[in-house]
């Protein structure tokens, strides 16, 4: 059964991300290749790719608690 988009499972392209994220493309995937950053999907075209907008959000957070660990944020997925 195909995973059909949602709020959750939005495909996000590139400017989209990058007004969440700022940092440069290329950045984004040397992140990408390390295991640091979402990977993007493939959507179909040769050169054609995007990114879960979950996955994007999920990092976003993530940065968020390393940077601040004693805030209650950081401290309510325990």
């Amino acid at each position: 059964m195909a995973l059909q988009p949602t709020i959750d499972n939005a495909v996000l392209r590139w400017p989209e991300v990058a007004k969440i994220i700022p940092i440069s493309r290329s950045h984004a995937h040397a992140l990408a290749a390390q295991g640091k950053f979402p990977k993007p999907i493939k959507l179909g075209g040769p050169r054609a790719s995007g990114w879960l907008e979950s996955e994007i959000i999920t990092w976003l957070a993530e940065r968020v608690a390393e940077s601040r660990p004693d805030s209650p944020a950081a401290t309510q997925g325990e």
